[in-house]
């Protein structure tokens, strides 16, 4: 079975290049990043805050998650939109720092490596979730350019969001995810260094299989 993970900050373009090369190889796809949302929605959805750990472990031990169509489901209700706020990406980030949550999830996240092979994204999938994977990526680009592809994305849904707000959000979610202590935001010598700020998704992707050696 092979593997491949794709790693980086935010906006890097690492899911969306995921799910394109997961389709090409006909491979099981895994964001590991919604799981993180989705407990970051469940659990604001609850009133709580990122303190609040053994609450949010009680949430996670009755979180019912699937992956359909490229649609987030958490008990049968649709909330990929909602995974988007802000709100719940900064809480995401909070919650990943506890390293209890994270062993509560790495079980969940290696079950989705099934034949015939998984593509996932992430910030710790290479480094921590699956460090023995076939080919391991960190796709990156500068902040600036980062914080133009997601407000891209998120004027449609916000018309009151502007570059400036998400170009702040966009460095304090990577100084949070490269300081946290537990399985930060990082690369090492067994990945591929890929900037991907003049390229296209669909260049991104080719470029990557290319570098698959099965």
């Amino acid at each position: 079975m092979q593997i491949i993970t794709i790693d980086g900050p935010a906006s890097s373009g690492k899911g969306t290049v995921a799910r394109l090369i997961a389709k090409k190889l006909g491979f099981h796809y895994l964001e590991s990043g919604a799981i993180y949302r989705v407990v970051a929605l469940i659990s604001i959805q609850a009133s709580l805050n990122s303190l609040d750990i053994d609450k949010i472990l009680a949430l996670i031990d009755k979180m019912k998650l699937t992956f359909v169509g490229g649609r987030v489901f958490v008990a049968n209700v649709d909330v990929t939109e909602s995974l988007r706020a802000e709100e719940v990406g900064m809480m995401a980030s909070l919650i990943a720092k506890n390293d209890v949550i994270r062993k509560r999830l790495l079980d969940f996240q290696r079950g989705f490596a099934t034949t015939p092979g998984l593509v996932t994204d992430g910030r710790d999938m290479g480094s921590v979730v699956f460090p023995n994977a076939n080919l391991k990526i960190f796709l990156t680009a500068s902040s600036q350019i980062r914080a133009n592809r997601r407000y891209e994305q998120l004027k449609e849904y916000n018309k009151n969001i502007t570059l400036d707000n998400v170009l702040k959000g966009i460095i304090a979610r990577d100084k949070q995810d490269t300081e946290r202590s537990s399985a930060p935001l990082t690369y090492d010598s067994s990945f591929v260094l890929l900037d991907n700020a003049n390229m296209s998704i669909e260049e991104t992707a080719r470029h990557i299989i290319s570098l698959c050696k099965f």
